[in-house]
């Protein structure tokens, strides 16, 4: 059942902000303001300046990431700006603190449009200037809410020229908690990742790397829409990445696509999807209607088309069961790499996290997880397909996962002590 929330309550809830600044010295006494500023801090200022790599240790950098925007593409609501970016950064960075214990700043950027104002489309290279001007100070960049195709090549770049990790967590983070999901639900319906048929819906950021990592873990059979349907091969306004998911056949819209497929997996747009085209897949079908805050379709008009038959659901809200959502995600992605000093975030750390995620469900729930959610029944099922996200497992675990898989992979260093990260780790916080 959806939790009832009022603007009034919103609006109470946003007063003054969602983040503030916290001192984790004190700052009490004459030695104390000594130490933290003159005359103490140039000792400090000429260690880092003889010795570069002390920064981390002698900074806030080893654990502090910015939630960059420039406002094009907010939480599936569009282009609104900089300004009205803003809640969503304060509430990712609560997210990163809350559930991972990584701080974090809202780093909202105007002026970085083609026409150097606030409107019309980004500018890859503003972007690209700003984000490398303010990298001295954080361990991380988490790019946001950025709209496409710009997004890819700042996330390209900006991983490429610095040496912290840059993830776009519109790309990828939603595409990490739908491939966990995947696998689970091929799992439970009994077929493997490669006989699976799989529409998306929606070619924005998010749609082409759910494709991208859905390939990777062996999907064969993907079918990609966007506004003007199918994307197939003999269409010629395709972008570089809409034509890496291009096919052949006669389906040239989404009903079409639907016929016979056993998930859908939307990030496009509410009311996408009816309940007559869920009756038109394949029996025991997963509908992934990842949407925000609307999904493509309701939970209630799948369950009236479906009736008896067994089928999975799935949306982006926290409100609904098996929340696809990333915040399962970010947060262990950052605080993995973070912990190992990672240089970037590859495709082996996201399917390593994407991998534990899956695992989790398998376990015996936490009864203090259960107890959040009294109306639901936290066992591996149809409505218990990832973790939930107050599960605080997810912090030794899928940080961990992603931290051995940087070492591994050779995006940390080799000399790394995994098993003094994993006992950290397990330790909380």
């Amino acid at each position: 059942m959806a939790i009832e929330i009022t603007k009034e309550e919103v609006f109470a809830f946003h007063d003054g902000g969602k983040v503030r600044v916290a001192l984790p010295k004190p700052l009490a006494t004459q030695k104390d303001l000594c130490l933290a500023y003159t005359p103490g801090v140039a000792q400090a200022v000429k260690e880092i300046a003889a010795k570069p790599e002390t920064i981390y240790d002698l900074t806030s950098k080893r654990n502090l990431v910015a939630v960059v925007t420039d406002g094009t593409a907010i939480l599936g609501l569009g282009d609104l700006g900089a300004e009205a970016s803003i809640p969503v950064m304060e509430g990712k960075v609560a997210l990163f603190k809350s559930f991972a214990n990584v701080d974090a700043w809202p780093v909202p950027l105007a002026h970085c449009r083609k026409d150097g104002k606030n409107t019309g489309k980004t500018d890859p290279q503003r972007v690209i200037d700003a984000v490398r001007a303010i990298a001295p100070m954080y361990g991380g960049i988490n790019l946001e809410d950025i709209a496409a195709p710009a997004c890819f090549e700042i996330e390209k770049v900006l991983d490429e020229e610095l040496d912290i990790p840059v993830f776009h967590d519109d790309q990828w983070g939603t595409a990490v908690i739908t491939l966990a999901a995947l696998m689970n639900y091929a799992k439970l319906s009994n077929r493997t990742m490669d006989e699976l048929k799989i529409v998306i819906n929606g070619a924005g950021a998010a749609g082409i790397r759910i494709a991208d990592m859905c390939k990777a873990a062996g999907v064969k059979h993907l079918t990609m829409c966007d506004s003007k349907g199918v994307i197939s091969a003999d269409r010629t306004d395709l972008t570089e990445h809409k034509q890496r998911h291009a096919v052949t056949g006669e389906a040239t819209t989404l009903k079409d696509a639907l016929v016979g497929a056993h998930a859908f997996i939307g990030v496009s747009v509410a009311k996408a999807l009816t309940g007559e085209d869920v009756k038109t897949m394949a029996d025991f079908p997963a509908i992934f209607a990842l949407a925000n805050p609307d999904p493509e379709i309701e939970p209630a008009e799948v369950k009236a088309a479906m009736g008896d038959r067994p089928y999975v659901m799935a949306t982006g809200r926290s409100d609904y069961p098996n929340q696809i959502n990333n915040v399962l995600g970010f947060p262990f992605l950052f605080r993995g790499a973070l912990s190992v000093r990672a240089r970037t975030i590859n495709v082996e750390m996201k399917v390593a996290a994407a991998k534990a995620l899956a695992a989790l469900v398998y376990e015996p729930t936490p009864q203090a997880v259960q107890d959040l959610y009294p109306t639901e029944t936290l066992v591996y099922g149809t409505e218990y397909l990832i973790p939930k996200a107050f599960d605080r497992r997810l912090y030794a675990v899928v940080s961990y996962a992603v931290a051995e898989a940087a070492v591994t992979s050779g995006a940390a260093p080799a000399e790394t002590d995994l098993a003094a990260v994993k006992a950290a780790l397990d330790a909380g916080f």
